[in-house]
């Protein structure tokens, strides 16, 4: 099934209006479109002078809003007949829509891999910003050391008190070097346990949001126990007495990502991407002819397209259990639409499980897990 909200406009570079809670349902004490759009309602996609980051298969689209911005620079300078340039608008923005909206509906997989890394997708830091209110941050493993690779704390999801952890790549050259591209080390995978460590203690639901290549492969890494680390993180989500949800909200590679997935219900954003490897680590081990050469882009896209990473394939082989619809064109031209239909998808998941025992979270938690890929004769997908 497809868990969607009504698109808000949200601009993630202000201030977001505090959330009140009430079931799974909330509203926003001042609408976000208007922190920075105005009358307009155009949301930060419409803003004259932002820089927009367009996918190859985006061009036709690229050309109609070039065309766009062209329009609407020449009617300000040159102060044309408004009636008739408003009506030249409408009717490109009608035509990029539609092209808009034809791309997006038939798009292969390993164009959604693209479309998972886009560096205008919502990070952690959005998601926090948006729809946790009181957080506080905690840092540490205890152990080695801190990694700002997974962030964490305690706050309120849209009113509802819990522990809140995710991968942060970070957008700015700095805040990904800072933030190792979303790769953690075996430290943030101890810290993911203390933190979990902190919600079972409590009774605090779990909420982690998975944006991450796979775990950092680098000698200290694991020479400080990077298997381990993993395995005992995903021990911890599946012995959790207390609800959790998973989020994957961009990429979710290998067992960097099931560290902090392995939940009671995990929820999947329509053009994100889940595989135990990424298509061209997979093309480099597949056709790989001589050390030091690298698979060409259509040896990559031919593996891409053949191993199930979509959130449409995995939810056929109950992977994941639902998706989240992304806005026309992805969740980065409407960061905020996204991040609200990803609060409601969240908090109808944690309404499903507040009446659980601890036992029954538990055993819910196996169950769901040994179920992949179990199918009847005959009703196998793919097959």
């Amino acid at each position: 099934m497809i868990l969607f909200c009504s698109h808000l406009q949200h601009d993630l570079t202000r201030a977001l209006a505090q959330s009140s809670y009430s079931g799974w349902r909330f509203t926003l004490k001042q609408d976000p479109g208007k922190l920075l759009s105005g009358a307009s309602g155009q949301g930060r996609r419409g803003i004259p002078g932002v820089l927009r980051t367009y996918l190859d298969f985006e061009k036709p689209v690229a050309e109609i809003e070039a065309k766009i911005d062209e329009l609407q620079a020449l009617a300000e300078a040159s102060g044309a007949d408004a009636i008739s340039q408003g009506v030249e608008l409408s009717r490109l923005k009608t035509k990029a829509e539609s092209q808009l909206a034809a791309i997006y509906a038939k798009l292969e997989p390993f164009q959604k891999a693209q479309v998972a890394r886009h560096q205008d997708r919502p990070r952690f830091r959005d998601y926090v910003a948006a729809l946790v209110t009181d957080f506080i941050e905690l840092s540490g493993d205890r152990n080695y050391g801190e990694d700002a690779a997974i962030l964490g704390g305690t706050g309120k999801f849209l009113g509802r008190p819990v522990v809140v952890l995710g991968h942060e790549k970070g957008r700015t050259t700095q805040e990904r070097l800072k933030h190792n591209f979303g790769m953690a080390r075996p430290e943030g995978y101890r810290k993911a346990v203390r933190l979990m460590d902190l919600a079972d203690k409590f009774g605090l639901p779990v909420v982690s949001f998975i944006d991450t290549a796979g775990a950092y492969p680098g000698i200290g890494a694991e020479e400080r126990g990077q298997g381990e680390a993993i395995a005992r993180s995903t021990e911890r989500c599946l012995t959790l007495g207390v609800p959790m949800v998973a989020v994957i909200g961009g990429e979710g590679g290998s067992g960097g990502a099931i560290a902090i997935a392995a939940a009671n219900k995990v929820l999947m954003l329509e053009h994100s991407i889940y595989s135990v490897i990424s298509p061209e680590g997979a093309a480099s081990i597949l056709y790989k002819k001589k050390e030091g050469d690298e698979p060409k882009a259509d040896r990559v896209r031919e593996v891409a397209n053949s191993m199930r990473i979509t959130a449409q394939d995995l939810l056929a082989l109950k992977v994941i259990d639902a998706i989240i619809e992304e806005p026309i064109g992805g969740a980065h031209r409407e960061p905020g639409a996204a991040i609200a239909s990803v609060g409601a998808a969240v908090a109808a998941s944690l309404d499903a499980f507040s009446g659980l025992s601890r036992t029954e979270l538990r055993h819910q938690r196996r169950d769901r897990f040994l179920a992949i890929g179990r199918f009847e004769d005959g009703a196998a997908p793919f097959a």
